[in-house]
């Protein structure tokens, strides 16, 4: 049986809850035939990266896949790349602020999800509920552990495919932000998590994917007026 390790973030930001892994702790414990291993992460530069080493050499899994909050976008977003950079508008829960600073020095600039992106997303639309795919995993804590978690696969763990998902704020995360601010719920989220994971584990060319309806998958404008406002008020705060 194959296995997939599924990571989230602990809240971070002010936050009392992290829709990642609440989204991730309602997934059944198997999809698609695959054992789901489920673990919580730090929101930390350093912490989180030692986290995803240990979990890989513990777990051996097949495909590894990290979710982390961007909090203004209003769905679902299967990240395409990770770069070679941490920028921290806030600083991480280990109180850690970095600042034009490389991930790591003997890394590439970029690297690439190992897993289906495109088919991921399609999946997911499939079973009517949105998604697109992203280009920008930001430069806070999910862009460091995207990006540390394929510089391992890449150097230590070959074999193993890789990626990130960003979901948006839960409900009970917006009262009180500006009218407006997407949100979505916990159940639609696990849901969408579930479909993303059941198309990694069955295919291994994102190629073969069509958007649905003539769409392109690419990401879209996802924010409404209201949280773009606000992401553009807190920078990078509201996503990891």
């Amino acid at each position: 049986m194959a296995t997939v390790l599924v990571t989230g973030f602990d809240p971070f930001g002010g936050e009392t809850v992290n829709p990642a892994y609440e989204a991730v702790k309602l997934l059944p414990g198997e999809i698609a035939g695959a054992r789901i291993v489920k673990q919580e992460i730090p929101t930390e530069f350093t912490r989180s990266a030692v986290a995803i080493e240990q979990a890989l050499e513990r777990e051996h899994p097949d495909i590894v896949i990290s979710v982390g909050q961007a909090g203004g976008r209003s769905t679902l977003t299967v990240e395409q790349v990770a770069i070679n950079l941490a920028e921290a508008r806030i600083p991480d829960n280990d109180g850690e602020q970095l600042f034009d600073t490389p991930l790591r020095t003997d890394g590439d600039t970029a690297y690439f999800a190992t897993v289906p992106v495109k088919a991921m997303v399609g999946n997911v639309r499939a079973h009517n509920l949105p998604a697109f795919v992203s280009y920008t995993a930001g430069t806070y804590v999910c862009n460091s552990v995207m990006y540390n978690m394929l510089y391992l696969l890449d150097r230590r763990f070959p074999g193993i495919r890789g990626g990130f998902i960003h979901v948006p704020f839960a409900p009970q995360q917006v009262v009180g932000k500006p009218n407006g601010t997407p949100c979505m719920p916990l159940h639609d989220m696990a849901k969408a998590l579930e479909y993303a994971i059941e198309a990694a584990v069955k295919n291994e060319d994102s190629a073969t994917a069509i958007a649905m309806g003539g769409d392109p998958l690419g990401e879209r404008p996802c924010r409404t007026p209201a949280a773009s406002a606000v992401h553009a008020a807190a920078g990078r705060a509201v996503g990891c």
